[in-house]
């Protein structure tokens, strides 16, 4: 048999209320590409904290190459030889590429050598830097690019990737693979975490599957379909979302020549960017993170004052309104930034239902809230989407990821919008939560409602759109229709490939 380079017995973390991690085993093998998979909330991110030595497990015990092994910090867990680029990254824009990569390592060489040695492995791995260029300059991929070398500069045994290709386009994707390959073949193991089971199934040796905390499975993802292996971690046959026939109707949303700064120093600004979505369509948005997705969703929904026609809401003129007057007439909204943006933390569910609700369900009046209707309006929205909490008096921070996003969706959603534009609507959610994020947002159109729904997921795109355009350093291409579109086509769009139609004067 094979010596193990990670072996996991027995892993328990418990937290008050819930048992993150209970009585977890699995094995990894040297040069292996293991996946972990589960919904939110199945305690995949405890499990790799704890092998990383961010926590402490309450009881079992892990070996690496057959010595034991119990970081008590990730400095420790380093020295072992187990890395870890995180879903977010941990980058300073002002600083260039060599200067975040020494802020990362023990001890740092001088800038000169470390800019030579960074040079030198991003080539060697097909993953070309700069070392010299600001971070803030930088694409999302590129970005993630610094990550990974920061860790092969520490020649890792065991790398562990958190939802990597999350911000890259599909030929970024390509790369990013042939990487992880040849770090494979060279002996390194990679412990992988991501929702896009297509790709598990792609690159994955073995997968562990995790339920509530549990494992439920092993198995080799290539011997699996897509839809088993997600039928596996929720436990429950999931049928695709339905798409009701609608013939769209008059346009409701109208954008023209927009041009918006970004207030972001490192953002980008939005350029002469123009489309039109009838009621009853979804306008499929795709993109690289940072090439205006965050600038678009503000400056559609008030955020960011634009001229006063360059954004049209069922026929008025509303490029001068702020958040509250555009919500009057129809449009709402649910940033990316699930906690901080589109959920205050601390706040109950209840008190997290008013901050947009207010308006449209008739909340407050006189200025004072009627609690009455708001915890009936907040109860309304975790009973029909599904949202897993112990009750709405509950802080926005207490949900998981997928139930916090299934809340705020629901929420803007049960406002009976005219328009709806979200920003990665399953951004981090498991496979159940997004079937039903998805499937709202398909009903909602059925219902009459124009939606504008901006994502990396491509699939997800390509699932419940009728249109399909791509952003690219703030401009857009000219919508097209998503039926017949391939992933090649889309990965170009998005790259901002030349010869592709763009809709700018």
């Amino acid at each position: 048999m094979t010596e193990m380079l990670l072996a996991i017995d027995g892993l328990t973390k418990a937290y008050p209320g819930v048992v993150a991690n209970d009585d977890v085993s699995f094995r990894v093998a040297p040069g292996e590409v293991h996946a972990l998979l589960g919904e939110n909330g199945a305690g995949k991110s405890t499990l790799v904290k704890m092998i990383y030595g961010l926590v402490k497990p309450d009881a079992g015990q892990m070996s690496l190459h057959g010595a034991p092994f119990a970081p008590a910090t990730p400095h420790a867990a380093r020295a072992g030889g187990v890395a870890m680029v995180f879903q977010h990254f941990s980058l300073f824009e002002a600083l260039n590429v060599a200067e975040n990569v020494a802020l990362g390592m023990e001890d740092p060489p001088k800038l000169r050598d470390l800019a030579a040695r960074i040079r030198q492995v991003s080539e060697d791995y097909g993953l070309p830097l700069d070392p010299s260029r600001l971070v803030g300059d930088l694409s999302a991929g590129e970005r993630q690019r610094v990550e990974i070398v920061r860790c092969l500069l520490q020649d890792p045994k065991l790398l562990i990737m958190d939802e990597p290709t999350s911000v890259l386009t599909p030929q970024e994707v390509d790369i990013l693979f042939e990487t992880l390959r040849k770090l494979s073949s060279e002996g390194t193991a990679i412990l992988y975490i991501s929702h896009k089971l297509e790709e598990i199934r792609a690159l994955c040796d073995g997968a562990t599957i995790l339920r509530r905390g549990k494992v439920v499975a092993s198995c080799d993802p290539r011997e699996k379909t897509a839809r088993e292996l997600a039928e596996m971690m929720v436990g429950a046959v999931l049928t695709p979302p339905e798409r009701a026939g609608r013939a769209p109707g008059a346009v409701a949303l109208e954008v023209e020549g927009l041009s918006v700064a970004s207030p972001n120093a490192f953002g980008t600004s939005l350029k002469q960017v123009s489309f039109t979505v009838q009621a009853g369509e979804i306008l499929g948005i795709a993109g690289v993170a940072g090439n205006g997705q965050d600038e678009l969703l503000a400056a559609l929904s008030g955020e960011l004052k634009a001229p006063r026609d360059a954004v049209r809401i069922g026929g008025a003129a509303a490029g001068h309104l702020g958040p509250v007057a555009r919500r009057r007439l129809g449009l709402v909204a649910a940033p990316e930034e699930r906690l901080g943006h589109a959920a205050v933390p601390d706040m109950s569910l209840v008190e997290n239902a008013v901050l947009s609700g207010w308006l449209r369900r008739g909340l407050a009046k006189g200025g004072f809230i009627n609690w009455t209707l708001s915890r009936a309006f907040a109860e309304e929205i975790v009973e029909n989407f599904d949202v897993r909490t112990p009750g709405t008096h509950v802080a926005a921070r207490a949900l998981s990821g997928g139930n916090l996003q299934k809340f705020v969706i629901g929420r803007e959603i049960s406002q009976q919008p005219e328009v709806i534009v979200v920003n990665q609507p399953t951004w981090g959610v498991d496979a159940s939560a997004a079937a039903a994020i998805r499937q709202a947002l398909l009903d909602r159109a059925a219902g009459g409602a124009a939606v504008v729904a901006i994502s990396q997921d491509l699939d997800e795109l390509l699932e419940i759109s009728d249109r399909f355009a791509a952003l690219n350093e703030g401009r857009l291409t000219a919508p097209r229709p998503a039926q017949g579109l391939t992933v090649d086509e889309i990965g170009l769009m998005m790259g901002g490939a030349h010869g592709m139609e763009v809709a700018h004067v």
